[in-house]
């Protein structure tokens, strides 16, 4: 069974998850740990919980959802995996930081990708990949159907979607994302995205104003 353990780390409030099972084989999702506390943070705890992390995955790789990339790909010798579209956001993200006066930052290589229906593996426990492009044009979404709750990055919130306002978005492109791939799946179906608490998709198929 799939343990969830989120941290939300540097001033974006950006969530980092760590995924793990019985067998203590680990995956960090979307590590935005930017401050050195922040790396001790997440560090200590798979440590104390005896974890082997297998694999490095981005949803997206906007600045804060890859502040601490680097870092677990050296502290753990693990290769990155994101989707090819999101190269030009990834070698952006150090003119960004410079722009927003962001320092700490690590430059950080993907080291393959990912595609639509790509099956991650660890441990006992499977992940399957979504392409679901609009706040960037590479995002993916981590889907466990056992489990059935979806790792989200920043297309669906809690009362909200992600932004589109960045370059490389596209407004129309998120809301078909969610539509034909969120939506499709059950309500009861929990939804841990890349900032806020979670949801789940029956919530937001009543709610969510952007979907109604």
């Amino acid at each position: 069974m799939i343990q969830i353990q989120s941290f939300e780390f540097s001033p974006f409030a950006e969530n980092t998850y760590v995924l793990y099972d019985e067998t203590n084989e680990a995956v960090v999702i979307d590590p935005g740990c930017l401050m050195q506390s922040e790396k001790e943070t997440l560090s200590r705890f798979i440590e104390q919980e005896g974890l082997k992390v297998t694999m490095l995955l981005q949803t997206h790789a906007h600045l804060d959802h890859v502040f601490g990339s680097a870092y677990v790909k050296r502290k753990y010798g693990v290769k990155m995996y994101m989707h090819k579209n999101e190269l030009p956001i990834l070698s952006s993200v150090e003119n960004r930081c410079q722009l927003w006066g962001i320092r700490g930052y690590e430059p950080v290589e993907a080291d393959a990708f990912l595609e639509e229906g790509d099956v991650i593996t660890f441990g006992h426990s499977t992940l399957e990949t979504l392409f679901v492009p609009g706040h960037a044009p590479g995002h993916l979404a981590f889907v466990n159907h056992t489990q059935r709750f979806v790792i989200g990055g920043d297309v669906l919130f809690r009362g909200s979607v992600g932004r589109t306002d960045f370059p490389l978005c596209d407004h129309a492109a998120l809301i078909r994302s969610i539509q034909t791939k969120f939506m499709t799946l059950e309500d009861d179906y929990q939804v841990f995205a890349g900032h806020m608490e979670p949801t789940t998709i029956g919530r937001e198929r009543r709610t969510n104003p952007f979907l109604n």
